[in-house]
Parts: C-alpha cells; structure tokens; sequence
C-alpha cells in the first residue's frame, strides 16, 4: 500500500473508500490524536512554566485560557466548515468545487483574525476582568492576553490548514507543523519566562511566535503536498461557500466557544465561592482544566480522524462504512477514556503538584480532577456521535449535542450547585453536566444511525429531510 501523503487525489479516494475501517481509523486519527494533543499542550507548558512563578501567575493564564478557547472556536468554525464540505466533494470527485471552498475557508479565517486582534488588543484590560481576573490577577492576565491578541491571525490560519490536510486524507502531513510548533514553544517558554526575565508575557511571546512558525511551515506544507491546496485565484467570497462553512463549522464554534464561556463561568465562580482561597480556586481550575482538556483533546483528535472517513464515504453513499466506522470509535473511545479516567482519579493530587506546588490549590483541584474522572468516559459516545452528526451535514443536531456539555446543562449547574453546596458545588459541576449530556445524546445520535441504511440507495437527501425536520 503506498504511503497515503504521497497519493494522488484519486488513489487517496479510493483508499478512503476500500480500505478496512480498523485500518483507516487507526491510520486517519493517531495523526490527528497527536495534533489535538499537542494544540493542548501549548497551554499546559504555558501553566507548567509559569507555575514556577506564583499562584498569581497560574491563575492568570488559567483566566486567559478561555480566550484561547474562543479563537480555537473561530478557527474550527472555518477549518471544520470547509473541511467537511471538501471531504464530501471529494467523495463525490468534484475536485475544483472543493479546491474554491479550500481558498475561501482559508482566506476567511485570516480576515476574522485580523479582527479579533485588533479588538482584543484595544480592550484587553476589560476582557481580563470579565474572565474572572481578581485585581491580584489581573496585571498578570493583561500582559498574557495582550501578546496572545496579536498572534491570533498566525493561530487560526494553522488551524485551517491543518484541518484541510486532515480531511483530505493527510493528516501525517499537517501534523508535522503542528508539532514543529509544540517543539518550539518548550524550547522558547524557559528562555523568554526565565533568561529574559519576561515572566508571563515571555509565556505569550514564545506561544505567538510558535504559531507563527507552524502557520509559516503548514502553508509550505499545504503547496508541497496537499491534494487541494490553497489558491488565491480560487476566492470567490461567494454566499453559497459562507453558508456551508457556517453550516458545518457551528457544531464547533459551540463546542470550542462554549467551553470558552463555560471557563469564563467557572472562574467568576471559583472566584464567588473561594473565599480567602479564591485565587487558589481559580489556579486550580484552570490546571484542572488544562489536565482535562488534554484528555478530552486526545478524544476529540479522535474524532476528527473518523471525520474524513466518514464525509468521504457518506458523500461516496458508502454508508454501511460510516456506521462500521461510528461504532469502532465509540468502543475504541470507551476502553481509552476508561483508563485515563482511572489514572486521572489515583493520582490527581500529584499531577495537579506538577503545575502549582500549593498544597490549597493541590487539595481544591484534586476532588475537581476526581469528580470529572467518574463519568468523563461518557464523552466517548457524546463526541464521536457529533462529529457522525457534523460531517454528514446535520449541523442542528450536531450543535445541540455539542452545547449539551458546557451550555445546556454546565450553564445551570454552575449557577446552581454552588448555590447549594458552595465551593464544593463549582468542582462538581462539570462531571454533573457531562451525566447529562450523555443522556441528550444518544437518542439524537441513534435516529440518526437508523436511517444510515447500509444500501446506497437511501441517498443523503433523506438525511437532510430528516435535519430539516428537527
């Protein structure tokens, strides 16, 4: 079998279409598992490093965390948008409507960029706030955001890039960016934080530049050896593309810009309900955040693996391999998850030490980390079943499941259940979401499964009815 980064577009098709789904799945996601977890990564060495600073400090760039949060948000929106509707026009070999869907995703994430900047550039100072910064926080959090702000064009344009690799089949490929990124921002957070003495904005600087040199390199990447590649003569700015972008994306604005919210909530919380430990409270939750976010990355990485597999075959009305596919995640998803989960729950205490040595912030994140342990393995079923709902073009289901966890039923619990049982409440709040959540969604994700007939001839337009019906 030849190498599927050095495949033309046509083999690269057939090989998504015919070759055994363990093989495909396995081959398809550990590329994007890695790029998940390394995108990760970048906050967590930011909170390892600057731990080393003061519980200040920590808690600072757990607040800015939702930010990041929110321009990964934008980002999917654009690269999900326009990876899902490539696949499919891949699957169904229409290659040059694919190659204009390719430049206006593109493009349109740089334009949303440069505005995202400028704005939070302008009015850093309030937004900190807003995130739950106390005024002990807040100079830390001001001088992180800042440089964050202005590297957030370079962040979202290798998104994109690496979400177009990955949904043509060459995830490998864009995975060496994103990692070359990763390798680079280690290297940089001791020189900048300690060497230069620049503290948390040295954190910043070295993830800014990081970005920069992965956008530099996945672009070189995307010319060389992407099967669609990016085309300035191929923008169109055309309504139809806008449409299926927003159509395909939202699924993932909600679940990244919800998470984004649902860390904004967390903190103010942590903060309400901390007492004289609320600076602790909120640096715990935001390593815990990070710790789990990491996990559920590695799932969503996952995910995106199936994505290709799945939009591929489903526009190739190859829907008895999209089932196959579902259901090999989901049981692959479980068992990992399960582990994790375990491992997570023995030893939260001294995974939490690692980022902040403060026996307060060690005790209040460790019943937070062991809480969302308990259920976190129902998230196999909840994530996988709305990347099935995203990719097969049903973005109203798909953007309920996905506001389940951090919208609909995070939202309420972390207005209530502090209510009730105060900070306690805060630290469970996210594992009580997560039960419902589960529930949401498997009967949305099942009548989806049932009208997935394993004969061609269902066709996707009975599908769509279906979406268009509720």
């Amino acid at each position: 079998m030849k190498n599927p980064k050095n495949m033309t577009a046509e083999e690269r098709l057939d090989y998504l279409t015919t070759a055994p789904i363990p093989e495909l799945i396995r081959k398809m996601s550990v590329p994007t598992i890695i790029s998940m977890l390394v995108t990760s990564f970048y906050n967590m060495v930011d909170t390892a490093f600057v731990g080393q600073i003061d519980t200040q400090a920590t808690a600072a760039v757990g607040v800015s965390f939702s930010v990041m949060a929110l321009i990964q948000a934008f980002s999917f929106l654009f690269g999900h948008g326009s990876g899902n509707y490539m696949s499919r026009r891949l699957g169904a070999r229409d290659f040059e409507d694919a190659e204009r869907m390719a430049a206006d995703g593109f493009f349109g994430v740089l334009f949303m960029g440069v505005i995202i900047s400028v704005c939070g550039v302008i009015f850093v100072e309030p937004i900190a706030r807003l995130l739950g910064s106390t005024e002990t926080i807040l100079p830390y959090a001001v001088q992180y955001l800042r440089i964050i702000f202005l590297g957030a064009p370079f962040m979202m344009g290798s998104f994109v890039l690496n979400n177009h690799m990955r949904f043509q089949g060459s995830a490998s490929v864009a995975m060496i960016g994103i990692v070359t990124g990763a390798v680079l921002n280690i290297v940089l957070d001791p020189l900048l934080i300690f060497v230069a003495k620049m503290g948390v904005a040295g954190a910043a600087l070295a993830t800014a530049i990081s970005q920069l040199v992965s956008f530099c390199l996945l672009l070189y990447l995307n010319r060389k050896h992407a099967a669609v590649r990016i085309n300035l003569r191929k923008l169109t700015i055309n309504g139809h593309y806008l449409l299926h972008i927003f159509r395909g994306g939202i699924p993932s604005l909600c679940r990244q810009g919800i998470g984004s919210v649902a860390t904004i909530l967390l903190n103010v919380a942590a903060r309400e309900y901390g007492g004289a430990s609320a600076d602790a409270a909120i640096a715990a939750m935001g390593v815990v955040t990070r710790i789990m976010m990491f996990a559920y990355a590695a799932l969503v990485g996952f995910g995106q693996g199936f994505q290709p597999v799945c939009g591929t075959n489903y526009g190739a009305k190859n829907y008895r391999r999209v089932k196959e596919a579902f259901y090999y995640c989901v049981k692959i998803g479980v068992m990992v998850l399960a582990v994790m989960s375990v491992l997570g729950f023995l030893f939260a205490g001294p995974v939490i030490g690692i980022f902040r040595d403060d026996p307060e912030v060690i005790r209040i994140g460790a019943v937070t980390m062991r809480a969302q342990c308990v259920f976190f393995v129902l998230n196999a079923y909840v994530v996988i079943g709305t990347m099935l709902l995203q990719t097969i073009g049903m973005p109203l289901k798909a953007s309920i499941v996905t506001l389940a966890r951090q919208g609909i039923f995070f939202v309420p619990a972390i207005t209530l259940l502090p209510m009730a049982f105060g900070l306690f409440g805060v630290q469970i709040a996210q594992a009580a979401a997560d039960v419902c959540s589960f529930f949401l969604a498997v009967p949305l994700v099942r009548s989806v499964l049932k009208t997935l007939n394993t004969d061609a001839s269902a066709g996707s337009g009975d599908l769509h009815a279906n979406e268009s019906g509720g």
